[in-house]
């Protein structure tokens, strides 16, 4: 019998209500924890040689028959007016087969409101012919006076939506009772996702279908969108993302460039690629916004937290959104008194897009320095004042935690934490050497709807169909250790057939760490509904009864002594085949589903030069039960590696006049490279969450990226004293802080 269910659903911490159907037979017990026969071994990909080999075709590898190809006019200003466009010496041009202006495609304005909108677009017959035709457009621009400042933004109101404030407890009280309250102000960056392939699609109608090759994190989200924007129905729009190339958040909706792509295949009755070029990429396809952060803390003498305000100001751009930079404030610790602010800024600069834990990764980085400076002040462990602070509820809405292990992580670091007294002991003549920690907390529960099939064929071997993306974190083969896992076979009897919207049924999007949570339960649903079938096929084949048998090894074995391959049983099928279904059930009602951990980093710093060298960080999480721990350590170095970049090097640069993108190539945006990559040592608990679906597992793309940049710095302070409060840290801001930390040692009184 099925069962109507209102549950919750969170992505990147913006929580909705679904209805979910439920069926009363379904429920399944979780796995023991620790490794099963597939589930928590280490799995290379499955596609893993595909891609190396480059037989992996990504969006940018297609090429339709006919194709045509898009380029864009962009405007070279951060807020103008055209005066004039015409585009009939660019539609003369040779290849060129047609053009689209703002009448013909809503993404398109002649009142472009930052560097980099887009104004007009052509297709050509090559990409060169179309970027040629570009030059051909007559335009002309009046340039206006653009609002780049954010706090100027503030002052005039120009706000994406209303400030949001949150209070609980008494702020003034608190901070009446605290014996120290350390007040800062800090600033984190603008800095741009760079996925590997960039933002593109190709579009074209068969009949009166529009299929749409997008690189994509939610195949369905983009269906929806086109659908509703073109006032088609749903099912008319096809989108298919076979393999894609990063997104980092950059990639959940259908950007301006499909629409672009779209009109042109509906004008010239061919399929269009629009393809951001690195440029563009790095101009116009989102970018995790900058903030400023005025934060005041205040504890008692003996660590309790009594305190905690902060004003968020964040840096939007023209679209967008606040993210919860005051997360971290109103989650992470046991403080009963809280009260944030938060504004977002409208400015004529280029809109920020959802980027590996957005908010999350500012907030924690003003959070956890001043926790830090805390610490020093009353000359207590940065660990233990942690620990004095640890929450065992969630404070903000008064619900416990479905799972929450983070003491365990404060444990697991203790080592790590240990060996900073040698690491300081090593610094040796301009070189100064230190280790700092942060913790983190994060979202990472997912939720319905999510829906999978199984295929089981005669020959015994497994598809699991479901019209997924895996963005390039080993979704894929995490999908079919779970449904081994299930079924009893070895992984490769399993493969998985995803990426197609008109293939396969829904499934969720690939963001907000949620991947795992919400797909994973439905494909061991499916294969559960499989195993039933194929246990009771086999309980009338072998006259048996059905409680007696059991998928193992890729055999049918019974508990009195017998046991027959697989395919003995499925080979009586023939043709026919066994077909599972499974969906993603609700969430468990009235708890919070979080992450946690902490990172431990250990930095060297020449006070001469102002070089920051990142030499070893220690990550140790709590994500529930782990699928693939070889994918699972490849996720937290990744997220570290980009989050050493996002400390020490990344940047996009302004004209602070102008309001344009100084930093469109990768030679002015400092990526790091292979010679910045620290030693990174990955511990992940494996502690299944009892309460959350049938697996008790967490996202783990985004929690390594949240407490790096603040371990880092604190890092620096342990090693110099200086206190950095400005990302990214560069030679100028090091210098700059260990200048300030001078002249506060020169201000300090002698001791007595």
């Amino acid at each position: 019998m099925a069962r109507l269910i209102k549950t919750e659903k969170e992505v990147e911490g913006r929580y909705t209500e679904q209805w979910v159907v439920v069926e009363e037979d379904e429920a399944i017990d979780q796995w023991p924890q620790g490794p099963g026969t597939v589930v928590g071994r280490p799995a290379p990909r499955q596609d893993g040689h595909a891609r190396a080999r480059g037989q992996a075709i990504y969006t940018a590898d297609l090429a339709l028959p006919g194709m045509l190809h898009a380029a864009v006019l962009r405007s070279p200003f951060a807020r103008a007016r055209v005066t004039k466009l015409d585009l009939s010496r660019a539609l003369e041009a040779p290849g060129v087969v047609g053009a689209v202006r703002p009448d013909d495609c809503h993404v398109l304005s002649l009142e472009p409101p930052f560097h980099g909108a887009p104004v007009a677009a052509v297709a050509a017959d090559s990409e060169s012919g179309a970027r040629a035709a570009l030059d051909l457009i007559d335009v002309e621009w009046e340039e206006l006076e653009p609002l780049l400042d954010p706090e100027e933004a503030v002052k005039r109101e120009s706000l994406l939506e209303d400030p949001r404030r949150y209070e609980r407890g008494d702020l003034d009280a608190g901070l009446a009772q605290a014996d120290v309250v350390v007040e800062a102000e800090y600033r984190t960056q603008t800095v741009l996702h760079n996925s590997l392939e960039t933002h593109q699609s190709v579009c074209r109608w068969e009949g009166d279908t529009l299929e749409v090759y997008i690189s994509t994190q939610y195949i369905w989200g983009v269906r929806d969108s086109i659908a509703g924007k073109l006032d088609l129905p749903p099912d008319r729009v096809r989108v298919v993302c076979n393999f894609m190339g990063g997104g980092f958040g950059a990639k959940n909706s259908p950007g301006d460039y499909t629409y672009i792509a779209i009109a042109l295949a509906g004008q010239t009755g061919a399929p269009v690629r629009c393809a951001l070029t690195r440029r563009e990429e790095n101009l116009a396809s989102g970018n995790r916004n900058s903030t400023i952060q005025r934060l005041r803390a205040g504890v008692r003498s003996d660590g309790t937290l009594v305190a905690l305000e902060g004003e968020y100001l964040n840096a939007i751009g023209w679209e967008g959104f606040s993210g919860p930079t005051y997360g971290p404030m109103e989650m992470l610790y046991a403080c009963e008194n809280v009260r944030t602010l938060t504004y977002g800024a409208k400015l004529n600069l280029p809109p920020n897009a959802a980027f590996r834990a957005p908010g999350f990764v500012e907030g924690t980085f003003g959070l956890e320095c001043v926790l830090d400076e805390l610490a020093a002040r009353l000359e207590l462990d940065p660990l233990e004042l942690r620990r004095r602070n640890h929450a065992d509820h969630d404070l903000a809405d008064g619900r416990p935690f479905s799972s929450k292990n983070l003491l365990e992580c404060y444990r697991r670091a203790e080592p790590h934490w240990a060996r900073r007294e040698e690491v300081r002991a090593s610094s040796n003549g301009p070189v100064r050497r230190g280790t700092g920690l942060a913790s983190q907390i994060w979202y990472g529960g997912g939720g319905p709807p999510s829906y999978a099939w199984i295929r089981v064929g005669s020959d015994g071997r497994v598809t699991v169909v479901t019209a997924m993306q895996d963005i390039g974190t080993g979704t894929r083969t995490a999908m079919a250790q779970i449904a081994a896992e299930e079924l009893g076979l070895p992984l490769d009897r399993v493969r998985v057939e995803l990426g197609d919207s008109a293939r396969g049924p829904y499934a969720s999007i690939s963001a907000g760490s949620s991947t795992t949570p919400s797909m994973g339960p439905a494909v061991r649903a499916a294969a559960a509904d499989a195993a039933r079938q194929i246990l009771e096929i086999a309980a009338q084949r072998f006259d048996l009864e059905q409680r007696v048998l059991s998928l193992k090894d890729g055999n049918v074995v019974s508990a009195n002594g017998g046991s027959w391959p697989l395919e003995e049983v499925t080979g009586l099928l023939e043709d026919a085949q066994i077909l599972g279904k499974g969906a993603r059930g609700p969430n468990p009602t009235g708890m919070r589903v979080l992450t946690f951990g902490i990172q431990v980093a250990d930095v060297s710093v020449d006070v001469e030069t102002g070089e920051v060298r990142v030499d070893r960080i220690a990550a140790i999480h709590d994500v529930g039960r782990v699928i693939n721990p070889l994918g699972a350590q490849s996720q937290v170095e990744g997220g570290i590696i980009q989050g050493v970049g996002h400390t020490l090097t990344e940047e996009r640069l302004i004209d602070p006049a102008s309001g344009t993108v100084l930093t469109q190539t990768l030679d002015a945006y400092k990526l790091p490279t292979i010679a910045d990559v620290p030693e990174i040592v990955v511990e992940l608990l494996d502690i299944p969450d009892e309460h959350l679906t049938n697996l008790g597992s967490k996202g783990l793309g985004e929690p390594p990226i949240v407490p790096t940049a603040a371990a880092i710095v604190n890092a620096i302070r342990d090693a110099t004293g200086a206190d950095v409060r400005s990302l990214p840290v560069g030679r100028e801001e090091m210098l700059r802080a260990l200048a300030e930390a001078r002249e506060r040692e020169k201000r300090a009184p002698a001791p007595a």
